[in-house]
C-alpha cells in the first residue's frame, strides 16, 4: 500500500526531536524563535507553532510566555531511577 504523505508540522518537530535525541539541543537549550525557524526550515509560522505543540505533547519542550521555548527532553522514568538507586544502595 501507500504510505500517507506526513504533515509539515509532524516532519518539522521529528527533524528538531532527533536534534534533542542526538543531544545537539541539550536540556535546557533554547529553541530559536518562531520567525527564526520559519527562516532556518523553511515553513509558515503556522507550521512552526504546530510543531512546537506537537514537541510539548511529546514531552520533550516546554514553552515560559515571554521567554521562549526550551528543551526539558524526555520525560523522566522515576521508577528506572529508583530500581537502579535501590539495587545500588
Amino acid at each position: 500500500m501507500t504510505e500517507l504523505p506526513r504533515y509539515e508540522y509532524v516532519k518539522l518537530a521529528d527533524a528538531i526531536a532527533a536534534d534533542i535525541a542526538s543531544g545537539k539541543l541539550p536540556q535546557g537549550a533554547a529553541l530559536p524563535g518562531e520567525r527564526a525557524m520559519t527562516d532556518l526550515y523553511r515553513v509558515s509560522i503556522g507550521t512552526v507553532r504546530r510543531a512546537i505543540v506537537e514537541l510539548r505533547k511529546r514531552g520533550l519542550v516546554a514553552t515560559l510566555p515571554a521567554k521562549g521555548t526550551y528543551v526539558i527532553g524526555m520525560p523522566e522514568s522515576d521508577g528506572d531511577a529508583r530500581n537502579g538507586d535501590g539495587s545500588n544502595a
